[in-house]
This record gives structure tokens, C-alpha cells and sequence, in this order.
């Protein structure tokens, strides 16, 4: 690594069986250098946001498809959410990010309508279990009776 991470903190982040056998071509290609950079631009130089951005055609692309709204940054947005809509802990995802809170990184969840669905169908099927309710009673099941009579 040649530039730091905003954070300044080296991360871990998962290598999924999709993108594997990339990465192994990658390494093979550099000799398996430790320092070796995996990915380059097209002069072999460090991918910058602007090289990012030429290499992809990212500006013509998001106009094509209507989100021309869209930034490279809400990619990682949404990798973030989808890792934990697939059952990553925050707490990992936060380390995964590169975060020092992790009140950053649940800036950077999203859940979609139909996890927001999913949240109300969860509860309704716990409510539905017919189990004793927990805590406190609204109504009591009985009256209390009185020992005392007021009298006027």
C-alpha cells in the first residue's frame, strides 16, 4: 500500500469466491510481490477516483440508466447494506470499513422498503406465538379488593 486509507487504518476486507479466481490471476501476475499493487491504471499508475471514473465511463453509464444522481461513493454505501442485509454484525462491517465509530458506519446502512416489510412481518409473528406477555401489566386480571370503605 502505497497511500493511506482515510482513517489511516490498515483493514481487512473479504475476498468473495466470486472475485477469487481475479485475484489469484492478479497475484500471479505480479509474482506475489507483497507491495506489489493488484490493480493499476492504464499507465500502471494508482487507481484515483478520476481514473476510476475515465476506466468505467462512469459519467455516461449512470445517465444511460437514469441515476445520473448516483456517486462511486454509494457503492460503498450499498456493499456496507448489503453485507449486513446478509447478517454481517455492525461491529464487523464497521472494521471492514475502515470506521472509527460505529455510529459512521449506520450512517451508512440503508434498509429497502422490503426489509422495512420484513422488520413488521418479524414482529407480528413474534406477537403471534401466543406466548404470556412480558412486562408490565396495562389492565389487571383481577380487581383488588378493599379493605377500606371511604366514607362521606
Amino acid at each position: 500500500m502505497d497511500k493511506a486509507t482515510k482513517g489511516k487504518r490498515r483493514r481487512t476486507v473479504p475476498i468473495i469466491p466470486q472475485i477469487r479466481p481475479l485475484v489469484i490471476q492478479r497475484l500471479e501476475a505480479v509474482g506475489y510481490r507483497p507491495m506489489a499493487r493488484l490493480f493499476t491504471g492504464p499507465r500502471g499508475q494508482r487507481i484515483t477516483t478520476a481514473v476510476l471514473r475515465d476506466a468505467t465511463h462512469w459519467d455516461e453509464v449512470v445517465v444511460a440508466l437514469g441515476y445520473e444522481h448516483l456517486r462511486r461513493h454509494d457503492l460503498r454505501h450499498t456493499g456496507l447494506t448489503w453485507m449486513a442485509d446478509a447478517g454481517v454484525e455492525v461491529h464487523v462491517l464497521r472494521l471492514i470499513a475502515g470506521h472509527g465509530s460505529l455510529v459512521t458506519t449506520q450512517r451508512y446502512l440503508h434498509p429497502d422498503r422490503r426489509a422495512i416489510g420484513e422488520a413488521g412481518m418479524a414482529l407480528a409473528a413474534h406477537l403471534a406465538e401466543g406466548r404470556e406477555a412480558v412486562g408490565p401489566k396495562v389492565v389487571p386480571k383481577e380487581r383488588p379488593q378493599r379493605h377500606l370503605r371511604v366514607v362521606r
